[in-house]
């Protein structure tokens, strides 16, 4: 389920580390909203793309295994791959405090043998058999995956499930891979100065909420980390019924399903441990900070708390609100020459050299939309600050016309086709959208849900979450920067997750 809306070069760069995203759509659901009195209608159907199935694609299939672990099989034989992914409903939001991080050490650590492959040998049998992996963690999950020629599935299927049950390594192992986490943490957030906005925006943001947390955990924490806090978060999530094994391209659903029974259904079944609610108090009055770092240029980001999408059937009045507030989104950036970018960052008089927006509607916890920009030469944060918050305003004061929606909703539908060229994407949407518990056909949905959004739900939430006491705002003040400092690595973006 797609997190974020839309993802410009600059808002990755502020979110790397951070959040993750999946996908959504939708077909053959009807109105998706009740008719308001008097309401603005969705845009005509004229106006918008038709939805083109996808040529050899069949839809997803699920099955719950012996033990509890789910299997989710897409056939797709456009070409002679597959992509195998194995997702753990379990991130940095199932950690505590005082081992935040642990779940992406854990990812580490999966790399590191079990007591059958010795440390490194997983990847050097995934390459030799013309394949390439890796793994991401996120605040919701971890998941592993290997894209390979069809043929060699069942290699990789039992080399996942020998590290998913018995995962193991000596503790010299732990203390060299910590250290690989510790750079990994200050290249990609210590030494870069959005990183470390966002960061403290988002610690800022939530008080109860383990969205609070950084996904690479507190330096603190990672130096207090012990190999057995690692074992210890392994032994508690990663156990069948907490877990699903995804599978998509150039396969047969029966053998896949008989593979799958073979090596993972053999896992012994155990229970997933209760989770106690930690649900994130309202908000009642504007929160500011400020980060001094090294810097070119300042930045603001403004974060506003905002609905989750839970459901795309049986809508609450919320999950109408979030698809309205992704819609808004795309109609602030989600296009070159979209409104903030003609406002804020277009002629004689303009305030900002970029500016973006992001609706994070989507997740096991609290969401946010995020509004940011970079002051131009001769503007401060605070004027750019002032020209978000007035861009909102405008459509809260004047709403959208129909055409401008459909120019948005006509890109959305675009790139979700295109997605669906990628196995790659296609796995990692099927993956997530079980994660969130969402409907394996969540993107078909959400695409017609979104299609079905009217000017004036965009006006009413554009309205109703942007006023102060939900609102939590960050500014950069740049500082003189070192000229003999380190060159800095590229940061991971919050809207991927950290590999």
């Amino acid at each position: 389920m797609k997190r974020i809306l839309t993802l410009s070069p600059s808002l990755a760069a502020l979110l790397r580390g951070v959040f993750c995203a999946g996908a959504l759509a939708l077909s053959g659901l009807g109105t998706a909203w009740a008719d308001d009195s008097g309401a603005a209608p969705p845009p005509p159907a004229d106006m918008l793309p038709p939805i083109p199935a996808i040529a050899g694609a069949a839809q997803a299939q699920q099955f719950t295994l012996a033990n509890g672990m789910q299997l989710i099989v897409l056939p797709d034989r456009r070409a002679p791959t597959a992509v195998h992914m194995v997702w753990v409903r379990a991130g940095a939001m199932d950690e505590v405090d005082g081992t935040s991080g642990v779940a992406h050490v854990l990812e580490h650590m999966m790399f590191k043998g079990t007591k059958t492959v010795p440390p490194g040998e997983f990847s050097r049998r995934v390459a030799a058999l013309g394949g390439q992996e890796n793994a991401f963690t996120d605040r919701d999950f971890t998941g592993y995956y290997q894209q390979i020629p069809a043929n060699r599935l069942a290699e990789v299927m039992r080399l996942e499930a020998d590290r998913f049950a018995h995962n193991a390594w000596p503790d010299a192992e732990f203390r060299k891979e910590i250290e690989v986490v510790k750079e990994e943490r200050r290249m990609r957030t210590e030494d870069q100065p959005r990183a470390v906005l966002s960061e403290q925006l988002f610690a800022t943001s939530f008080m109860v909420s383990p969205y609070r947390r950084p996904v690479v955990g507190w330096m603190t924490d990672l130096d207090a980390m012990t190999p057995d806090d690692v074992r210890a978060f392994h032994r508690q999530w990663y156990v069948p019924a907490n877990a699903a094994v995804v599978v998509v391209g150039d396969v047969d659903v029966t053998q896949v399903r008989a593979l799958a029974e073979k090596y993972y259904g053999r896992i012994p079944a155990r229970a997933v441990p209760p989770r106690k609610p930690r649900a994130e108090p309202v908000q009642v009055g504007l929160r500011r900070i400020e980060v001094k770092a090294p810097a070119e240029q300042a930045f603001v980001a403004l974060a506003f708390h905002v609905p989750t999408l839970r459901h795309v059937d049986a809508l609450t009045d919320e999950d109408r609100d979030a698809l309205a507030l992704m819609a808004l989104s795309a109609v602030l950036s989600g296009y070159d020459g979209a409104r903030l970018e003609r406002a804020l960052t277009q002629g004689a008089q303009r305030v900002a050299d970029s500016a973006d927006s992001a609706a994070m509607v989507s997740g096991r916890g609290p969401s946010l939309f995020l509004l940011m920009g970079v002051p131009a030469q001769g503007r401060s944060a605070q004027e750019v600050e002032q020209a978000l918050r007035a861009e909102v305003a405008r459509i809260a004061h004047e709403g959208v016309s129909a055409q401008e929606l459909a120019r948005v909703l006509t890109q959305w539908t675009a790139s979700t086709i295109y997605e669906r060229d990628s196995l790659f994407a296609r796995a990692m949407d099927l993956g997530s959208n079980w994660v969130l518990g969402l409907p394996l056909d969540t993107e078909d949905r959400l695409l017609a849900l979104l299609r079905s959004v009217t000017p004036q739900q965009l006006q009413q939430v554009a309205a109703r979450y942007f006023g102060d006491d939900q609102l939590t705002v960050g500014t950069l003040v740049p500082q003189p920067i070192d000229p003999n400092a380190r060159r800095k690595a590229q940061a991971p973006a919050m809207g991927g997750p950290i590999r």
